[in-house]
């Protein structure tokens, strides 16, 4: 039992005196206070997540983007990285993202076409280059990539690795540069398709193929592997990563969208090596 005080009040007179209710009746209307003071908590402080799907070769640039953005707006960024072709079906399938960012513009393309995410707000963020890497201690120092290069021969009976070439953007450069080339025929049966261009990387790092063709964003933050090789610009679509809100996108979205844009996320990006293809906003 719990003691506690109780005024009493008559028309002649106030005293106080001794009240013992029982020990269950008090913890339950102190849990009744509990519950009372949670409903009238701003809504807003539950509410500041946005979950954001990007292509996996952005991770690097993009954690240290989205720090930024939670310290200056308190707002936290919850970040799934996959590849591009991998995050589109996923919110297709009702996966509850607030922005998409893709390494390519067919998968947002894709996107819009499907009215899964908010057109207006689409912008082509940044830029890229696909490039040839080998491990750290490999003989391959340098090559020059061009018109007849022999990557098969390179290759010699080893595997080249990157990302799957029917569908992860970074394969889908990757084969239209070695077809412009002339080098696909050959190469075709030693190429070890992944999941995402990181997948590729890693197989390169460790040792398990000695070529492999990723992003130069990639090889960078990789301390593994070493580009030996970087193809012309013209032998493949230019590598353009767009961002967009969703359509299902909580508002929180817009100035997350505003931010990447931004002098503070430009110089993040472009440490990591990509190229800002935005006019900074601030």
């Amino acid at each position: 039992m719990i003691r506690v005080a109780a005024r009493t009040v008559c028309a002649w007179e106030c005293h106080w005196r001794i009240v013992v209710l029982p020990k269950n009746l008090v913890w339950a209307a102190f849990a009744a206070l509990l519950a009372i003071a949670a409903l009238h908590r701003p809504a807003a402080a539950q509410e500041k997540t946005i979950t954001v799907f990007a292509a996996a070769s952005m991770k690097n640039a993009l954690d240290g983007v989205d720090a930024a953005y939670t310290k200056s707006s308190g707002v936290k960024v919850v970040a799934s990285y996959d590849a591009s072709s991998a995050l589109m079906k996923q919110i297709e399938g009702g996966a509850p993202a607030d922005v998409f960012i893709s390494a390519d513009l067919s998968w947002m393309d894709y996107g819009s076409q499907k009215k899964l995410i908010n057109d207006s707000s689409r912008v082509n963020l940044l830029g890229n280059k696909l490039v040839l890497i080998a491990p750290k201690d490999s003989k391959i120092d340098s090559v020059t990539i061009g018109p007849g290069f022999d990557l098969a021969k390179l290759a010699d009976d080893g595997r080249i690795a990157t990302g799957d070439v029917k569908a992860v953007p970074v394969g889908l450069y990757a084969k239209a540069a070695l077809e412009k080339l002339g080098a696909w025929a050959a190469v075709e049966p030693k190429m070890a398709m992944t999941s995402n261009v990181r997948a590729a990387l890693v197989l390169v790092a460790r040792g398990e193929a000695p070529l492999g063709i990723v992003y130069s964003t990639d090889a960078k933050v990789e301390p593994g592997v070493k580009i030996i090789g970087v193809f012309p610009d013209d032998s493949h679509p230019p590598i353009i990563y767009p961002v967009a809100a969703t359509a299902s996108a909580k508002p929180d979205a817009i100035p997350y969208l505003a931010f990447l844009r931004s002098q503070a996320a430009k110089t993040i990006f472009e440490s990591y090596g990509f190229a800002v293809l935005t006019k900074p906003t601030s």
